[in-house]
């Protein structure tokens, strides 16, 4: 009895599953059929190889390279704006019907079809598919269209027109004078009025003139993106002839920057100029010659003050870890200790006494602080400032590795007339002129970093 019921269960299992069956294949017939019905074009954007779009008298034409990418073929040769080529393959690639028209196409003429033409060459396929695409229908702003080889005319979204209205330079890429701006070594800027030669080494850029110093903490590198990014706004000349460089002031720019990258055995000068409101460039490695906007001749302008780093000394003061001063004769030093929370500071030395923490926390936060207002240059014996051997900061923090570091600032005489002081590290040669309000908080003795010792509570005294 079992193994018939199970049985009858098996054969209705059987019968129900091919009807599901039945009634899902049925309903992906439907929809591959709805699809086809309602799509004008359905390919994979990655196999469309080629490309053209026709209107009027003009002809944009592209065309993927070996390695994949877009290239502008017509109606010059012209590297391509991958992302606005693959937008208009994409725009096109799939293409659904807003409403037909007409089943059997009568006239196309009366809808202007063929206003403009696209053409889209898929892999494997023998001939392109051609989309005839004519005037706007004044109810929605939809676009009348017809594929070649269909015999229908289709009604398509407004937002196409947008695609197919795209010019010349939308689909160049802008970007003409790229480099790697890590393989950089050396730069030389010439400006209108200014000139100076930044060399890069270990620890960042360093000036070499017409001074020698630390050149400020990333504006070097700001610079070199901004030259690498630089976008065009127009071409105004494909060939950079002597006649083209005259008319747009190349001949002899007001700016001009040279660049070492000597891993790729390569030096590229660009060549700036303002003209006007127009802003006009040109580089050694491109026949191009465009104008572009943005701050960049502003950058170049900057003075060699402007370049120099003024920081004193570069920590983040939360990183601190150890603090030792010397002034006068005194000597402190402090130590954070990390063993409870929160942290606080101890003197270094066996009792670990508890230190001020507000007080050597605005004290770090100073010294990081510290900006010159001005350098001095070839300075000659230190002695004659202060400086020898003169007052001490050692600062003990971790760097941008998360290693310990210590920084040594040496201090040299008060100007109180001037408030200024000037300073100086071990690594450079010159000094710094900083504002000397830092010096208010130094510690003169122990004592004004102990922390004072905690509050009696006299009403509990009194209770007990």
């Amino acid at each position: 009895m079992k193994l018939k019921t199970t049985l009858i269960l098996l054969v209705v299992f059987a019968a129900l599953l091919g009807v599901v069956l039945f009634v899902d294949s049925k309903g992906e017939k439907k929809k591959a059929a709805e699809k086809k019905t309602n799509t004008l074009i359905d390919v994979a954007a990655g196999d469309v190889h080629k490309a053209s779009l026709v209107r009027g008298l003009e002809t944009l034409a592209f065309e993927r390279d070996e390695a994949g990418a877009w290239l502008l073929t017509s109606p010059l040769r012209a590297a391509a704006d991958q992302f606005e080529v693959d937008g208009f393959i994409g725009a096109l690639a799939s293409l659904r019907i807003e409403r037909v028209v007409e089943a059997e196409a009568k006239d196309p003429s009366a809808y202007e079809i063929p206003k403009t033409e696209v053409s889209l060459w898929v892999k494997d396929g023998e001939t392109p598919i051609k989309l005839l695409v004519g005037m706007e229908n004044p109810l929605d702003k939809s676009l009348f269209a017809k594929r070649e080889d269909d015999p229908r005319i289709v009604l398509l979204s407004s937002t196409l027109k947008t695609t197919l209205d795209k010019r010349i330079f939308d689909f160049r890429e802008k970007e003409v004078f790229k480099f790697t701006p890590a393989d950089v070594r050396t730069v030389r800027v010439r400006a209108k009025d200014a000139a100076w030669q930044a060399v890069r080494e270990e620890g960042g850029w360093m000036l070499r003139a017409p001074v020698a110093a630390l050149a400020a903490k990333g504006r070097i590198d700001s610079l070199l993106d901004s030259l690498a990014g630089l976008r065009a706004a127009a071409f105004v000349a494909e060939d950079k002839t002597p006649t083209a460089l005259a008319e747009f002031g190349l001949d002899k720019p007001d700016y001009e920057v040279t660049l070492s990258l000597p891993a790729a055995g390569q030096e590229i000068v660009f060549s700036l100029h303002k003209k006007g409101e127009a802003s006009y460039a040109a580089n050694s490695r491109s026949t191009k010659i465009i104008t572009f906007e943005g701050t960049l001749l502003s950058d170049l302008d900057r003075k060699v003050e402007e370049m120099r780093e003024k920081k004193v000394a570069d920590f983040y003061s939360w990183n601190a870890s150890r603090i030792a001063l010397k002034r006068d004769g005194a000597e402190i030093a402090v130590v954070k200790d990390k063993s409870g929370l929160p942290e606080k500071w101890v003197f270094d030395d066996p009792a670990k006494a508890e230190a001020d923490r507000a007080k050597v926390d605005d004290f770090v936060r100073k010294i990081e602080a510290l900006e010159a207002s001005g350098f001095v240059d070839d300075p000659g014996p230190l002695a004659a400032y202060g400086l020898e051997p003169g007052a001490e900061v050692r600062i003990r923090a971790k760097d941008a590795q998360d290693k310990d570091v210590e920084l040594v600032i040496f201090v040299g005489r008060e100007d109180a007339e001037r408030k200024e002081v000037l300073v100086k590290t071990p690594e450079l040669p010159y000094l710094f002129r900083v504002d000397s309000a830092f010096l208010q908080d130094w510690p003169k003795e122990r004592k004004d970093w102990q922390a004072a010792a905690p509050e009696i509570d006299d009403s509990k005294l009194e209770k007990k």
